[in-house]
Formats: C-alpha cells, sequence, structure tokens
C-alpha cells in the first residue's frame, strides 16, 4: 500500500518530463497573461467595435479632477493607452505614470461614446481586485445573493442543536462564513472597511485552533443533531451536482488558473518554466504546473485567455478528491456508522462552504493545496508518504513549509528513524521537482520569481500592506507564527489526528495573519483542516453501562468506539 502510494506521488514527478519531440511553443520565450492590448499605434484609429478613438479617450480623461489635480501640482505625468480585457464592456484604459513608474491615475473612457466610466487613483490604480470588480470573480451567478445565503444557511444547518443554541460548533462555523461581511465591502471597493474586517475572524480561528490543537475536549450532543444520514448524503450529492453545474455554466478563470495552465502548456512544449519577467505567472512552485498537465494534455490551451477549459477540470478534479478525502477521514476517524456519518457531514460542511464554491468557481489553483493537506492527513501514519505529500504541498504553493515540523512528529512519531524517513521523501519530492525546471540563472532566479517576489510584493488587501506604518506589528506576528512552527514538533507531546489538523491549520492562519498579501481564496487551505478539528470534536453519545446492558440483553449490536 505504501508503494503504491508513492508510485501514485512519483507519476506528477513523471508527467512533468512527458514533452512531446519536436513540440513548439504558442506562448514564445515570455509568459504571455495578457491584461491589456496597446491601442493603435494611430492615435487617430477606431479598432472593431468602438466608436471613438485613443486620442479621443486622452482628450476625456485630461479633463477628469484626479488628473487636472496632478497636472496643477506641476506633476509630471507620461501616458499609456491600453485597450483593457478584464472587463466585458468596450474601453479605452488611460494609465498616467509618474517619474519611476509608479502608475497614480486610471481612466477608464467608454469606447463606443467616449465617456469616462471609472477614474482610479492609489491603490486601486494597480489592484483590479480591489476596485468592486470582485462580483465577476466566479461569475455572476455565484456572487448573487440568492445563491451565497442558501450555501451559507446549508453550512449552518446541519449542524445546528436547537435544544443547544449557544453550543461552541455554531460560533465556530459562523466565523468561517464571517469573511462574507468583508467581502462585501470589497465587492463596493471599500478597502478601509473591507481590509480591518478581516483581522477579528484570523485571530478568532487561531485561538480557536490552538485551543483545539493543545485542550482537545468532546463536543456535547450530536453532530448533526436532525437530519439523518440519508438526507445528509443525499444533500452532499445534490450540493455536488450544483457546484459542477455552476463551474461548468458560469464561472470565470482568474489569471491564477490561466496561469497555471500556461505553466502546463509550457512543460509540454519544453519551454523554460521559470523566466525572470514582469508578469509573474511563474510565482508557483513547479507541482502546480506539474499538477495541471494531464489536463492541459485532455483539454489543449488554445492560446488565447479564453474559456481555459483546462483550468475548469483541474478545479473540479481537486474539489472532488478533497470532498472524497474528507469522507476517508471521517471514516478513519470513527468506526462503524458514526465514521460515516464524519465523513459525509466532512464532505457536505466542505462542499457547502462558500470559499470552497468560491475557490471553485473563480477557477484557481488553491483547491490543490486543499487536497494534498487533506490526503497529508489520511498518511499520518506512514512517515514517508506523508513527507512526500508535504513535500508536494510545499513545492505546489511553498507556505505548507511552515507545516514541516509539525507533520514530521506526526501525531507522536519523534523516532530517529521515522523523522528521517519523512525528512527524506520530503527533500527528494522538493528537490527534484525543483532541480528538473531550475532555470539558467539558477536558485537564485528560481528564487527571485517565486517566493522572493511573493515576500516583495506590495498588496492593499492585508494591513500590512494597507497601512505600511504597522509594519513592527506585521514582524511580531511574523516572528511568533515562526516560533510556534518550530514547538509543533515538540508540544503536545502526544496528538490524534483531530489535534494535527488544529494545529496545522492554525499554523496556516498565523502566516495569513503576518502576510503582506491575503485574499479569501486562502481560506480553502484552513477550511478542510479546521473542520476536522471542529466537526471531528463531536461523537455519537454513548448509552451508560446499565442502559448498555439492557440494549445488549435485548439482543441489540453496539457499534464499537474508536479511540
Amino acid at each position: 500500500m505504501r508503494l503504491r502510494s508513492l508510485g501514485i506521488l512519483a507519476l506528477l514527478l513523471v508527467l512533468s518530463l512527458a514533452t512531446p519531440a519536436g513540440a513548439t511553443a504558442k506562448a514564445g520565450d515570455q509568459w504571455l497573461i495578457p491584461r491589456a492590448e496597446p491601442a493603435p499605434a494611430d492615435r487617430d484609429e477606431v479598432p472593431p467595435g468602438f466608436a471613438t478613438s485613443a486620442r479621443d479617450a486622452l482628450r476625456a480623461a485630461e479633463r477628469t479632477p484626479e488628473v487636472r489635480e496632478r497636472r496643477a501640482n506641476g506633476a509630471r505625468l507620461t501616458r499609456e493607452v491600453n485597450i483593457p480585457l478584464y472587463v466585458p464592456t468596450l474601453r479605452w484604459e488611460v494609465t498616467y505614470i509618474a517619474p519611476g513608474g509608479r502608475r497614480v491615475v486610471e481612466v477608464h473612457v467608454n469606447g463606443r461614446t467616449g465617456r469616462v466610466m471609472e477614474t482610479w487613483t492609489g491603490p486601486q490604480v494597480g489592484w483590479v481586485l480591489a476596485r468592486g470588480y470582485e462580483p465577476s470573480v466566479g461569475g455572476d451567478t455565484f456572487n448573487a445573493a440568492y445563491v451565497i445565503l442558501p450555501l451559507c444557511l446549508l453550512f449552518l444547518a446541519p449542524f445546528f442543536d436547537p435544544r443547544r443554541p449557544f453550543r461552541l460548533l455554531h460560533l465556530d462555523l459562523l466565523v468561517l462564513i464571517a469573511f462574507g461581511l468583508s467581502q462585501f465591502f470589497l465587492n463596493r471597493g471599500e478597502l478601509d472597511v473591507s481590509v480591518p474586517l478581516v483581522y477579528p475572524f484570523l485571530l478568532y480561528l487561531l485561538g480557536r485552533l490552538l485551543l483545539a490543537g493543545f485542550r482537545p475536549r468532546q463536543g456535547r450532543g450530536k453532530l448533526v443533531p436532525i437530519l439523518p444520514l440519508r438526507a445528509l448524503v443525499v444533500g452532499l450529492f445534490l450540493l455536488v451536482g450544483f457546484r459542477v453545474a455552476l463551474n461548468v455554466l458560469d464561472s470565470a478563470v482568474m489569471d491564477v488558473g490561466f496561469a497555471s495552465v500556461i505553466g502546463a502548456d509550457r512543460i509540454l512544449h519544453g519551454l523554460e518554466l521559470y523566466v525572470n519577467n514582469d508578469i509573474h505567472g511563474d510565482t508557483y512552485g513547479p507541482i502546480t504546473y506539474i499538477a495541471y498537465v494531464p489536463f492541459e494534455l485532455l483539454l489543449p490551451w488554445s492560446g488565447d485567455w479564453d474559456s481555459v477549459p483546462a483550468a475548469h477540470a483541474a478545479a473540479l478534479t481537486f474539489d472532488l478528491l478533497t470532498i472524497l478525502g474528507l469522507f476517508l477521514l471521517g471514516r478513519r476517524l470513527r468506526a462503524g456508522r458514526e465514521g460515516t456519518v464524519l465523513g459525509v457531514a466532512l464532505g457536505f460542511a466542505w462542499a457547502a462552504y462558500p470559499y470552497s464554491t468560491y475557490v471553485l468557481q473563480a477557477n484557481t489553483n488553491d483547491g490543490l493545496v486543499a487536497m494534498l493537506l487533506v490526503y497529508s492527513l489520511l498518511a499520518l501514519t506512514s512517515a514517508p508518504v506523508r513527507g512526500a505529500i508535504i513535500g508536494l504541498a510545499a513545492m505546489a504553493k511553498f507556505t505548507p513549509f511552515a507545516l514541516v515540523p509539525l507533520m514530521a512528529a506526526g501525531s507522536d512519531d519523534r523516532r530517529p528513524l521515522s523523522v528521517m524517513r519523512f525528512s527524506l521523501t520530503f527533500f527528494v519530492v522538493a528537490a527534484a521537482s525543483v532541480l528538473i525546471y531550475l532555470p539558467e540563472g539558477g536558485l537564485r532566479e528560481f528564487y527571485d520569481t517565486t517566493i522572493g517576489f511573493q515576500l516583495s510584493r506590495s498588496s492593499p488587501f492585508s494591513l500590512w500592506g494597507l497601512y505600511p506604518a504597522l509594519e513592527p506589528v506585521q514582524k511580531l506576528i511574523t516572528a511568533g507564527t515562526l516560533l510556534l512552527a518550530a514547538v509543533l514538533f515538540l508540544v503536545p507531546r502526544r496528538r490524534d489526528t483531530r489535534q494535527v489538523a488544529a494545529l496545522g491549520a492554525a499554523m496556516l492562519v498565523g502566516l495569513q495573519l503576518a502576510a503582506t498579501h491575503w485574499f479569501y481564496f486562502y481560506l480553502a487551505w484552513v477550511a478542510p483542516l479546521a473542520l476536522i478539528a471542529l466537526l471531528g470534536a463531536y461523537r455519537q453519545p454513548q448509552p451508560k453501562p446499565a442502559e448498555a446492558r439492557a440494549r445488549t440483553a435485548a439482543g441489540e449490536q453496539l457499534e464499537p468506539v474508536s479511540p
């Protein structure tokens, strides 16, 4: 069984070498993630579908108060005119650039009427998602209230116990969906409200998960108080069908998923994967691009930013495998029917969780991380398989590197031989994936295009990016999180799977608290581990000894209870 698991993991690396002989690249020597196309060289030319020219757009932009104010202050600005590709309406994008290359104003002019549609300044110039365009991420249907609100209700309803309205699980689940309050203001382009709202919920999750990891307690009452198992199973299948249909019929492919597909395409066409460039489509670990190779083989990229079917297929596959892994993990944690209930509940909760659906609808690669983390818990009893899976996760999006000390110890296996076997498979997977695709500039170029870029990037979606004066606080949180990562190798001395899941989720939350760039997709990394920790605390109430004897005398078979 262990050899078979390692063979499956090795297959991912083998696929990465499946480069057709004599293949030619569609993307040339640079990454191609088109955000906009340049205006015609002739400023008076009217492009197809437009009724205005670039010169008309420049005249309209010059009349905006924001541009006139900067002109009055003596600012020396250069102008750049493009046709944006990330919005459906035909329009001109006029960008004003200060000395040093900083973009200070962006004006959008309707391509048919010549009227100014939008004017952006500050961080919203450089970040499209900060403008209130975010509802278009994931498709219009998903972001509608009649879809989001029922998903929230479905996420809460099976686990609500009317006899114990104040049980802690209710609050835990409410906090997991409460990030929607922040997202509501982001959708309106109000960063000064949306960004600070994220942190109280992250802090609650950090404290709650640390408590579940260090001081686990059994929850009172049934995990699913009202619904029968059959209803939960039917609900899970209906939810999965709904998510698949929604993804196929009305979902968008963000640049994250698009870059993953292009990376797989570059692998298959023998192109260098890591290229130090301004587009940064190669910022992820090589395992991300390798994981997309099978989908690129089945559904090849057309060379344009169209529906990108390979991104849809990958996102759906990662999601379905996560649900399967959660079900198997529930069966592993509990014996008999109780394990089936827990497994179905975990799968249902993931499928109903709005932010797992959000990742699926945006077709990002974050589902790959969630899937690998779930399967690392399934492999908790095998040090080499566990090390290999964590190696895959770490070389997909790097953040899981922080889980290495925790997972090296497993549940309680710090024997030198076991730690060595974990470390060996982790190192082999991580090193092999890097060395296969090491760019001409060596490790330095690999670091600069991936981890170095991510650590140096600015972002308006965190407190630290929005308010740079808070950098000392960020450094304290970072130091505390790294210290926690090291401590988790040693304590708690003994821990079960649920505790490992809780502490792993807490580590991920700590890293997100310290991150300069944060977005709602990252909740999908935390959610499966958090659900295992929180839902796994509830067990079917066991009969008292006298009642058990009476039931046994009556001929009833009692199910065994796993430790």
